[in-house]
């Protein structure tokens, strides 16, 4: 799943919430696992622009996890209240 245009804070409280492994997938194809907050830091480094991140591929295991954050790139953080 690709995300566009979001806020990293919100997107962090999101992947906060989620269950099991999220991961980023680099231009590189290196797969970092956001559950990790030294992750984080390293994966966001590079795709950060002005506190948005512009772009981001993101891989979930767990499909409920998919769905949370899909809800989140459509709707921003207001999406996590809809089920």
């Amino acid at each position: 799943m690709d995300l566009h245009d979001f806020n990293l804070k919100e997107f962090m409280e999101v992947l906060d919430s989620c269950e099991d492994d999220v991961y980023l997938v680099t231009d590189e194809g290196d797969r970092l696992n956001l559950k990790s907050k030294l992750m984080q830091l390293i994966g966001f480094t590079k795709l950060i622009e002005g506190g948005i991140v512009s772009h981001a591929h993101i891989e979930c295991k767990n499909k409920e996890d998919e769905q949370k954050l899909f809800r989140f790139n459509l709707f921003g953080k207001t999406g996590l209240e809809v089920k």
